[in-house]
């Protein structure tokens, strides 16, 4: 490491450069994971409306046909 302070004030410089550019790389991915997590939680919520809504309105046992007919 060079010992002349205007030349490590830039490499400083440079490092500081890269890690703000591979945060806001960083940033950018945990954006888009949080957005596939928020598409996928809505996802199985309709899932399980879906599972549920059947069940809740099945019609009563004597106006069901039965599975042989």
């Amino acid at each position: 490491m060079a010992s002349d302070p205007d030349t490590r004030i830039e490499e400083l410089e440079i490092k500081l450069s890269y890690q703000e550019d591979y945060i806001r790389q960083l940033d950018e991915v945990v954006q888009g994971h949080s957005d596939i997590l928020d598409n996928l939680s809505h996802q199985l919520e309709m899932l399980r409306k879906q599972v549920t809504t059947p069940a809740d309105q099945e019609a009563p046992m004597e106006e069901q046909v039965p599975p042989h007919y």
